[in-house]
Order: C-alpha cells, then structure tokens, then sequence
C-alpha cells in the first residue's frame, strides 16, 4: 500500500459534477477539498525571504512579505517524489515535516505564499480552475505537465543540496500561470 497522493481524487463522479462551479471553498466536502488541488507539487518547494543578504526559509508561521522578497526555488521537500509529482508520504506529511502546510479554507488567506497559479488560490480570488486543471481534463495532469507549469523533473530533492546556499536555486518557473 502506498501513500502517496494519488490520482484518486479525480473521480469521474467529481469531474462531472463541476461542483467548484457551485460551491464556494467553505462548502467543499473533505473529497471536493481534495480534488482541488491540481497536484503540481510547487507547494512542496522551497521559498526563501531576503534579509540582510542573509536568505531565511519561510516557514507557515512567517509573516508576509513583500513579493520582491519571496524567492522561490527548485529545492524540494525530501518527500517530494519528482516524478509522480507527489509527496512520497501524504498521510504522514504533517508529522514527518513540520512545517508542511496542510490548507484549508480557514487558513488560506494566510498562507501568502502560494504560488499564483494555485487552484486553490485561483478559485478564492474567483478565477476559476486553469485550463490544464486535472478536473477539467478527465483526471489527468498530462496538460499541466506540458505547459510546464508542475515541479516534475525541474526540482532537487532538499537532502541533495546545502541549503545555504540557496540563491544557487532561485528559480522563477513557480509564478507561471498559464491561464
């Protein structure tokens, strides 16, 4: 058994329902929830803060900053499987990296440091799910892949690199937003 998110969350019942057309992000059941999130894996990469050229990782506690000061990276989690573009251990994620974010819609609109093309972003500032969204594509993420919008095959796994030295990282491919 494994546990890794899967594609499961793109149940046919879902696709066809449309509820993220109907519902607002309060009214999703635990599944809707789930199947929102496109499973692009950039919330598993690294982010860091400039200070006094001192870079700092942000943590979910950090306050926000201004967006000329949030880096991005292709550093990512340890349990960040590049390939699958999914975390290694989703049901344990929480308590083997503590400083994972595990959203919801109460703490959304804190955790500032999404990437602009998350889905669940998107919806709370009524964009709408992308085009490439596996919802809107029969479950699959091959469009999302292609557009080069997910973390597949551009990221680093966290335990292979010095993490001070993470300006050797930055990347800006995370704030592409294809839609």
């Amino acid at each position: 058994m494994t546990n890794k998110r899967s594609t499961a969350p793109y149940s046919n019942a879902l696709i066809n329902s449309r509820f993220w057309e109907n519902k607002s992000l309060n009214e999703l059941t635990p599944d809707e929830w789930e199947a929102i999130c496109d499973g692009c894996g950039k919330c598993c990469l690294h982010k860091f803060i400039e200070d006094d050229d001192v870079g700092d990782e942000i943590t979910a506690s950090t306050e926000p900053v201004g967006q000329d000061e949030l880096h991005y990276s292709n550093i990512a989690c340890y349990l960040f499987d590049d390939k699958s573009c999914s975390c290694g251990d989703y049901q344990n994620r929480s308590e083997l990296v503590p400083d994972c974010v595990t959203l919801s819609p109460d703490n959304l609109e804190d955790v500032y440091f999404m990437p602009p093309s998350c889905s669940y972003k998107r919806l709370q500032e009524g964009r709408g799910l992308a085009s490439w969204h596996p919802l809107l594509n029969d479950g699959k993420k091959n469009k999302m892949h292609k557009k080069g919008i997910s973390a597949q095959g551009k990221s680093i796994n966290e335990k292979k690199v010095n993490l001070h030295d993470f300006e050797d990282y930055i990347v800006l491919w995370p704030l592409h937003d294809a839609d």
